[in-house]
């Protein structure tokens, strides 16, 4: 039967409790919402939904063709011109997902002949972009530089290092300045994904990158999202204007996708502007996941100290895991569950967002449920 090897896979998920479902939510929903990539609580500031507004009605719901067919706009320009100089690089190109822009990146940088250096953590996106480059990949131990340089020394050709900043499963930092050490002493690029770092990290939200001085060098490329703290949809690559022009002319998930709807570019301009007038909201994400990580470790919780707005608690189990954040759910608290194939240690994890919007009575209602609904 066609598809027949569907049905065997889907029962063996369900045995081990991995079976993933979808859950509509309401625009009204009356959960506290510590699941979501909000960092810094814009996805719904008036400023930033107005702006998503008025660029459907100047642009229209779609950007109609490809960037380089109908699908690039001023707003685009605006947008990749005003992200740039925010993050301190001297170009940036702007995609459709910040999925797309590592495929992009990776795939575009990582040719025929090179090798591509990964981090055992990197996100998924990542790992896909490593696996459809020509190059080929060589998979490190996690957050471990002097691996890194032990790999580069192998290759006498072209190389890229590729690493999240800040990963997604425990919300810890890479090293980065010793990172780019262990690439400029093999003249190898770098490459991170800033996607938890940008509007969290560096002065006023500016990201990892420039927090360690890597901004604005010519061996560095940064992709970020749109999607989490700027509270819209979409990716960027940020780094020199020649690699800039390089992904126009070589990335496949730039040259053959639809271009940002002109919404996304909208509210992601408007909520960039918001934080460069109010930088304090980046640090605010950090004091928040400060204290989260600090009350749940007091009530007895494994919370893995968070280096950015990711706070991780420890489950015992997948089962467990699943059950947990139902049982949160159900108490009134949204939190994400991360359990394999999504976290490389087959550690399962309640995930929770730090947002600079949650007030002191909503991060101590959080962790009463967390605690009380605990296995």
């Amino acid at each position: 039967m066609a598809f027949g090897w569907i049905d065997e896979q889907a029962q063996a998920r369900r045995r081990a409790g991995l079976v993933r479902t979808l859950r509509p939510r309401p625009a009204d929903s009356p959960l506290l919402d510590l699941a979501s990539n909000d960092y810094l609580g814009l996805a719904h500031h008036p400023e930033v939904t107005e702006g998503a507004a008025r660029a459907a009605l100047a642009w229209g719901g779609g950007a109609t063709g490809s960037r380089l067919v109908t699908g690039t706009t001023e707003l685009h320009a605006e947008l990749e011109r005003e992200l740039a100089a925010f993050c301190g690089f001297e170009a940036a190109l702007v995609f459709s997902s910040g999925y797309a822009a590592n495929l992009a990146a990776v795939t575009a940088l990582g040719p025929h002949g090179s090798l591509i250096v990964s981090d055992a953590g990197n996100h998924a996106s990542l790992i896909d972009g490593c696996r459809l480059a020509r190059g080929a990949t060589q998979v490190v131990g996690h957050g471990d530089p002097e691996a890194a340089r032990k790999a580069l020394a192998t290759h006498e050709g072209t190389a890229i290092v590729v690493s999240d900043t800040v990963f997604s499963v425990d919300g810890d930092q890479a090293p980065l300045a010793e990172l780019a050490a262990a690439c400029r002493e093999h003249g190898a690029g770098l490459v991170v994904d800033d996607a938890h770092g940008l509007g969290v990290l560096g002065d006023g939200g500016r990201g990892a990158p420039y927090a360690t001085g890597l901004a604005g060098a010519e061996d560095v490329v940064v992709t970020a999202t749109l999607s989490k703290s700027l509270g819209s949809q979409g990716g960027v690559v940020l780094g020199p204007a020649r690699v800039i022009g390089h992904l126009v002319n070589a990335a496949r998930t730039f040259i053959f996708d639809t271009g940002l709807a002109p919404a996304a570019a909208g509210a992601a301009l408007a909520a960039l502007r918001l934080l460069v007038r109010e930088p304090e909201r980046a640090a605010r994400a950090r004091e928040v996941a400060s204290e989260l990580h600090a009350r749940l470790t007091a009530a007895g919780l494994e919370a893995v100290r968070p280096d950015a707005a990711v706070v991780s608690v420890r489950a015992p189990s997948p089962e467990q895991a699943v059950r947990w954040a139902a049982d949160c759910r159900t108490a009134g608290l949204a939190v994400g569950c991360f359990r394999p194939p999504s976290v490389p240690d087959g550690i399962s994890r309640l995930r929770l967002t730090a947002r600079a919007d949650l007030s002191g009575a909503e991060i101590e209602r959080a962790v009463r449920v967390i605690g009380e609904t605990r296995p």
